[in-house]
């Protein structure tokens, strides 16, 4: 047996566990009961029998400490995503746990985050950060730190769908005179919605990109928020990513004046197509608050974010009856799923118009109900 009960200072008896690890280091526990410390060296022993056994050190290590080597373990990850789960970190879960040793933590504590988070988040954004968070521990448990995760059991807010804004035409042409008078560009809108441009692959945008003979330009590069804020230059972050557009004839007389107005030329090739105030290339924070959140309160879309764009691009395509491999390829989508499920929002006009269409394919031949007679009188 390897408790021995001692005595405190205070005259409270303790009961202390003495037990050597897989490499012979001695590590101890103390417990104010001698059941909680005969427990504990049984299942110690039967941890170590069974494969199952962790060093019960190893779990004192802080959150922070495991969370900024998780952040930093997979050499793969793109700075946006690193930006992105270090915010969460920092603004939400650092808060609270960041101190905590990871044996500490109980499945009521990650609940009890999550409760916090809901009171002031949307379910979506809980959802989000939690992920993170299940991330870290899961690491934790891969690495021998802790034996089970205490995200277990947790109940997280409903996430509903709600529907994005789909912009039209006239929509589209209010937000681009709305940008273009708080010194933006108009054109920023038009490659979003009607080329399906996410806002970095507009902004990574450079001269070289176009083929004014083949009307194309090709996507191979976007501006991203990396870590502490800044912006870095980035490959798109799959292979469905880096693609070639046609451009319409409509669009390339407005990219024709917009570059006449920056004063460049095809020569200019390493010159970005949209610029800051300065002549830098674009900032987001600034251009978000400076003129996206100002040119859509202009035009009473107060929701409206730039990737609803996208969606408008993707709602129209369908509309149009564009395939879905050409759609797929054009926003560049690795899974065609993500076409039709996130972006693609069904209009009433679209639904009345497929109502009609079904109706005439299948019901064209069929007898009509008898109505009833009116009444003599």
């Amino acid at each position: 047996m390897s408790v021995t009960a001692k005595k405190r200072r205070d005259g409270r008896m303790v009961y202390e566990v003495r037990l050597r690890d897989a490499s012979g280091h001695e590590y101890s526990r103390t417990f104010l009961t001698r059941k909680e410390a005969t427990a504990f060296e049984t299942n110690e022993r039967s941890a170590r029998y069974s494969g199952t056994w962790i060093d019960p050190r190893r779990a004192e290590v802080s959150f922070g400490e495991l969370a900024r080597t998780w952040l930093q373990r997979n050499p793969a990850k793109r700075q946006s995503g690193l930006a992105r789960e270090e915010s969460i970190l920092r603004n939400h879960i650092y808060p609270r746990l960041e101190t905590r040793p990871l044996g500490s933590l109980t499945p009521a504590d990650v609940q009890d985050l999550v409760r916090v988070w809901s009171e002031k988040l949307s379910p979506r954004s809980v959802k989000r950060q939690y992920g993170v968070l299940t991330a870290i521990l899961n690491f934790a448990v891969a690495s021998d730190v802790i034996v089970r995760s205490p995200a277990r059991g947790v109940r997280l807010p409903t996430v509903t769908a709600r529907p994005r804004p789909v912009l039209s035409a006239s929509e589209l042409s209010a937000l681009a005179q709305a940008l273009e008078s708080l010194g933006g560009s108009g054109l920023m809108v038009y490659m979003g919605a009607v080329l399906g441009l996410r806002w970095g692959e507009c902004a990574g945008l450079r001269v070289k990109h176009f083929n004014s003979l083949e009307r194309t330009v090709t996507i191979s590069t976007q501006r991203t928020r990396g870590l502490g804020g800044r912006m870095v230059e980035q490959a798109p972050k799959s292979e469905a990513g880096r693609r070639t557009l046609a451009l319409p004839e409509a669009l390339m007389g407005r990219l024709a004046a917009h570059m006449a107005r920056r004063e460049i030329t095809g020569a200019d090739e390493d010159a970005y197509l949209f610029v800051g105030p300065q002549g830098g290339p674009l900032e987001y924070s600034g251009f978000r608050e400076h003129q996206w959140l100002k040119a859509r309160a202009a035009v009473g879309k107060d929701d409206l974010e730039f990737h609803d764009l996208r969606r408008t691009n993707a709602t129209a395509m369908v509309q149009a009856g564009v395939d879905m491999k050409t759609a797929q390829v054009r926003l560049g989508h690795s899974d065609p799923r993500l076409t039709l499920g996130i972006y693609a929002q069904a209009t009433t006009a679209a639904d009345r118009a497929a109502a009609d269409a079904l109706a005439e394919r299948l019901m064209s031949d069929a007898d009509e109900p008898a109505r009833p007679e009116a009444d003599a009188g």
